[in-house]
Parts: C-alpha cells; sequence; structure tokens
C-alpha cells in the first residue's frame, strides 16, 4: 500500500516537473510541449545507455535534444569512446540527427 502511494506520488511530482519546464520551453518559441518532453525522453534514454555502457564515461559527456538532434559534448578519453557514444545515441528512439562535438582528452 505505502509503495503504490509512493510510486503515485513520485509519478505525479515528475509529471508536474516536466509540464512546468515544457511550459517554459514554449513560451520561448523554440518547440512545442509534445516536442520537448519528447526530446527529454531521447537526452535521458541517451544518457541511460551511456551509464549502462562499461567503455562511455557518461560523466565527462554532456547531452542535449532538440528536435529529435542531439548534440554531445565534453570529453572523451579515446577516439573509440567518442565514436562508441555516438553509436550509442544514433541506436536511441527518436533520434534523428547526432551533432558529435566530443574532444579527445589524452
Amino acid at each position: 500500500m505505502k509503495l503504490n502511494i509512493r510510486t503515485t506520488l513520485a509519478a505525479s511530482i515528475t509529471a508536474i516537473v516536466l509540464l512546468t519546464t515544457a511550459g517554459c520551453a514554449v513560451t520561448r518559441g523554440q518547440e512545442t510541449v509534445g516536442a520537448y518532453v519528447d526530446d527529454s525522453a531521447v537526452t535521458t534514454s541517451v544518457k541511460a545507455r551511456f551509464v549502462d555502457n562499461k567503455e562511455v564515461d557518461a560523466s565527462a559527456i554532456s547531452v542535449e535534444t532538440l528536435n529529435g538532434t542531439v548534440m554531445l559534448s565534453g570529453f572523451a578519453k579515446s577516439l573509440n569512446e567518442k565514436a562508441t557514444a555516438e553509436s550509442i545515441a544514433r541506436n536511441v528512439k527518436g533520434v534523428k540527427a547526432v551533432k558529435n562535438a566530443i574532444a579527445i582528452r589524452p
């Protein structure tokens, strides 16, 4: 019973935060509410896959999404890590394009 209440409360708070934040994006005229929510889901999915992958340092790479285009920035230890991050991002549902601005740090 307590678990159901906590889950419902957490889901409600998350929905309120997403809707409030989405409203801010729309007032800036960047995109629709639906597109903003989709972009947030894509960003979250890419970041989660980075965390699951042992070759990519998720804490060193930033992910931003706008209208389905994912922008990767930050630092990688090797060309392989940079390529793996881009490949992971490309394979996430909803990604239309990937711009890889990750710098290689020795």
